[in-house]
């Protein structure tokens, strides 16, 4: 082999086929690692390949299930599988319509770096959690990129939670390794706006006759509390209640004819029963009747 049949299978990227199985095929204990992540497990093969390729780090992979027209993006976390197979997370192989035994395309990529993603939880369940922006941070802390129309599984407090992605920035596909982009959320799937209360109607629509209402006696009352004797006795009863201003105090009746923009001055005029008083109850000096002390002898 010359330098320049070296030079082009360094440049050339690395794709093949293999037959895809979910993690829980794999020998030994079990991978949780594995199924709640964004990762493969590869063949040992497969590492001599793409050290002997111009391959851009980190490892980033398209696989494509070329039968249903449906591909994804991943990262690699081991290279210990079987020689012709590949383990991957059983929401991964849900994705591309493959089933155990399927034949799944892998080719190397280079991908942006993400900048912006929009999430969909696929439960009303994920909004119990206190900091759902937390958790989901450090669960993507296992994916190595993301795909758009992708849904995700995550696991939290032994539970499993999936996400639909909805968009992703600059690019339909992303790297997540050390990035800083921005997450946010669509309401949920099943999620249902609460009904707020009307507000209540006017006070001159329900009938009630407010002017009768009386406001209850609050606030400070002076000379209000209870004296006590020096010499033991019982106290009188006084009418300090009933000559308090304050317990006297009733609702006014409002101006029903108030028109808006127009000001009102309201005065206190001379009733009608005084305009109607005559003229002999109109006060005049030294016009009363005379009393004696001393009885007049008949």
């Amino acid at each position: 082999m010359n330098l320049l049949d070296m030079f082009s299978m360094r440049s050339v990227s690395f794709a093949k086929t293999y037959k895809c199985f979910p993690v829980s095929f794999m020998e030994g204990k079990d991978r949780p690692d594995v199924e709640h992540g964004g990762k493969i497990i590869m063949p040992p093969s497969a590492l001599d390949a793409l050290t002997q390729r111009n391959i851009q780090y980190p490892m980033l992979f398209k696989l494509t299930n070329k039968f249903a027209t449906k591909s994804t993006h991943c990262g690699v976390l081991e290279f210990v599988a079987d020689e012709g197979r590949i383990y991957m997370p059983y929401w991964m192989m849900r994705n591309l319509l493959v089933e155990e035994g399927g034949f799944i395309e892998l080719e190397s990529v280079s991908l942006p770096v993400a900048e912006y993603v929009k999430m969909q939880p696929q439960s009303v369940e994920f909004l119990d959690i206190s900091n759902p922006k937390a958790v989901l941070e450090r669960a993507l802390r296992t994916f190595a990129c993301l795909t758009i129309d992708d849904i995700i599984s995550i696991n939290y407090n032994d539970k499993k939670y999936e996400f639909n992605v909805l968009e992703l920035r600059p690019a339909g596909a992303v790297s997540i390794i050390e990035c800083d982009m921005n997450v946010d959320f669509a309401p949920p799937v099943g999620y249902v706006e609460p009904e707020y209360s009307k507000p209540a109607e006017a006070m001159e629509e329900d009938g009630v006759d407010y002017s009768s209402i009386k406001i209850p006696q609050t606030g400070f009352k002076a000379f209000g509390c209870e004296g006590n004797r020096l010499d033991g006795k019982a106290k009188k009863n006084t009418s300090a209640e009933s000559s308090s201003p304050l317990s006297q105090h009733e609702r006014g009746i409002p101006n029903y004819d108030y028109q808006r923009g127009k000001i009102t001055f309201i005065r206190n005029g001379r009733s009608k029963q005084t305009e109607s008083k005559g003229e002999s109850e109109i006060f005049s000096a030294f016009q009363g009747e005379g009393q004696l002390l001393k009885k007049k002898r008949k």
